[in-house]
């Protein structure tokens, strides 16, 4: 599972190294290919493959008229494309996304249990401090078990 946040650098190329911490995870349970997308063109979202296979396969099993499928599929298809990490475990972003993302220089990188998200650290920061965590959320939280 990734979880925290390990801030890092996205070079000068868009190749984003990933943090220590993540690439041991990686090593252990899974292979060195990655589709990275986004839905929003805000947030890069880092698949191993293996993670967005099962996705893929969810999909699949949907109809093609279903309009939140078709929706889905237009955006992380836009902004998505397969890499594989290099030698020195850095991953190549995406430059449509590292455009519209603004992923460059320093970074957040974020384990949300099966994938990464990579964002521009400084606006992260921003909607950290913007949007707090509510009572209504704590409560779902509740509602849901958690």
């Amino acid at each position: 599972m990734f979880r925290g946040n390990h801030p890092t650098r996205v070079d000068e190329k868009g190749r984003l190294k990933v943090p220590a911490e993540f690439k041991r995870v990686i090593d252990e349970k899974y292979a060195q290919k990655f589709y990275i997308t986004s839905l929003d063109g805000i947030v890069a979202q880092v698949y191993p493959f293996e993670e967005w296979e099962r996705i893929e396969q969810k999909l699949a099993a949907l109809s093609t008229f279903n309009a939140t499928k078709k929706k889905f599929l237009n955006r992380t298809n836009y902004y998505g494309q397969v890499v594989e990490m290099d030698g020195q475990g850095r991953l190549l972003v995406p430059q449509i996304l590292r455009e519209s993302a603004q992923i460059r220089g320093e970074v957040a990188v974020l384990g949300n249990l099966t994938y990464l998200e990579v964002r521009n650290l400084e606006a992260f920061r921003r909607e950290i401090d913007e949007q707090a965590f509510t009572e209504e959320d704590t409560k779902t939280l509740d509602e849901l078990g958690i």
